[in-house]
């Protein structure tokens, strides 16, 4: 094979440069370090943490996950061990990776996450900030950041005045209207968008009554949401050209992530399927490689938000 004809993946999302567009989901890979025995992590056009909060969070009672028709609930409840433990624990590990990381940050108030992107500046090994916007805000009565323009605009602007990071606004896909929330995020400072975490969701076990999570409703992730979410990237892209978008919600191979570029996203996240087939990020990146040499493509780029509207 020619080189010359290889497909150009690189991406750019704000200031952050990917070699390609493949990442995988704050909360489904860990810290990295669970999948380094599976494939090379360094294949990865990113690698995204899981979720830190200030301290410690021992998370929700099991059980914790249950499988449901074209998807996967979870109540994880942000688990994790704390800001300085995982600077201590995980940074040395993560700090060895030749490809990006991005360290999710999440917290209860809007000094809770400048705080964190605070302690975070200038750390070795650390190359954005996602953060996770849907969190309820315990100053504002249980309000969620990421459905609110101004909490979510305040906590952007908080974080943006304590870090040079490149910095992504993760946003909830629940809202009646994306388009407004994504501005916000960025006219305070978001160098780019996620798009979307989970929905809320119920299962029951008819037997006992009971739901089959220990904490009850939990978050709906996997193939069952994917054509919604898709409608949300492009709905915000259409509004956002210029504004870089990581999509992530039921990707399971390359088909699934190509939708997603040409609905307006230059990056894709690798989550729930990784609970079923853990090396999917690399077929799904060879898969997108050969669509892109199969079809003429020459640069990744050149086919992100390519949707051809229906007719009028």
């Amino acid at each position: 094979m020619n080189a010359e004809r290889e497909p150009n993946l690189e991406v750019q999302l704000g200031g952050l440069r990917l070699r390609n567009p493949v990442t995988v989901a704050s909360g489904t890979f860990g810290f990295g370090e669970e999948f380094k025995d599976l494939f090379d992590l360094n294949l990865l056009g990113a690698v995204v943490t899981k979720t830190i909060t200030p301290e410690p969070r021992l998370g929700n009672s099991p059980p914790r996950l249950a499988e449901t028709c074209c998807g996967l609930m979870n109540s994880i409840g942000l688990q994790n061990p704390g800001l300085e433990a995982f600077l201590e624990q995980k940074m040395p590990f993560l700090r060895r990776l030749t490809c990006p990381v991005i360290v999710s940050i999440a917290g209860r108030t809007a000094d809770d996450f400048a705080g964190l992107a605070e302690r975070l500046e200038g750390q070795e090994g650390i190359s954005a900030l996602e953060m996770n916007l849907s969190c309820p805000n315990v100053k504002e009565g249980g309000r969620v950041f990421a459905t609110d323009p101004r909490l979510l605009a305040e906590v952007a602007t908080k974080v943006r005045r304590l870090t040079s990071l490149p910095l992504i606004a993760k946003l909830s896909p629940l809202v009646t209207e994306m388009v407004g929330l994504a501005r916000a995020a960025v006219d305070a400072g978001s160098d780019a968008l996620a798009i979307a975490n989970t929905f809320p969701a119920l299962a029951i076990d008819i037997k006992t009554r009971r739901p089959r999570l220990g904490a009850g409703s939990g978050g709906l992730s996997g193939s069952a949401i994917r054509p919604i979410v898709v409608n949300q990237v492009w709905q915000v892209h259409q509004a956002l050209p210029s504004v870089p978008i990581v999509a992530m919600g039921g990707i399971t191979c390359a088909e699934d992530a190509l939708e997603y570029i040409i609905a307006g996203a230059s990056g894709v996240a690798v989550g729930t399927s990784l609970f079923s087939d853990p090396t999917t990020p690399i077929k799904v990146l060879s898969g997108i490689e050969d669509f892109c040499r199969c079809n003429g493509i020459s640069a990744i780029s050149d086919l992100v938000g390519t949707l051809v509207p229906p007719a009028t």
